[in-house]
């Protein structure tokens, strides 16, 4: 059973960092594209970042400069470090696995984890 496992959300002040990581099991990790999302209330799931098999990265404008995303595939992780929040960063992050690289799709991703919870304050 192939299972994401994010954690390190939490309620934080504007300009606070948080780390979040995800776990990953049941699945060949280093095969696999691993991406980050957010869903606000209301709003759709939107693409924050992505990390290749072989740690390309690409990131929404929205985050660019202020998260940074990073794997280990030695220990089946992806980690989405985040840096100067903002309130409009408050959302539900979802880690989430590809078998292909370069999606910032939804729909592309297989594999999601339950997602944690970012609360900035202003």
């Amino acid at each position: 059973q192939v299972q994401l496992v994010e954690s390190g959300g939490g309620l934080v002040q504007a300009g606070d960092s948080l780390r979040l990581p995800c776990a990953a099991s049941g699945l060949t990790f280093s095969r696999y594209a691993m991406g980050w999302f957010r869903q606000a209330p209301g709003r759709e799931r939107e693409f924050v970042a992505r990390i290749s098999w072989s740690g390309t990265t690409y990131y929404a404008d929205s985050v660019k400069g202020r998260f940074t995303i990073s794997r280990d595939n030695a220990k089946n992780t992806v980690d989405l470090q985040m840096n100067n929040l903002k309130p409009e960063d408050t959302a539900m992050y979802y880690c989430a696995a590809s078998f292909n690289a370069g999606q910032t799709q939804p729909n592309q991703y297989r594999y999601w984890g339950q997602g944690t919870q970012v609360t900035v304050s202003s």
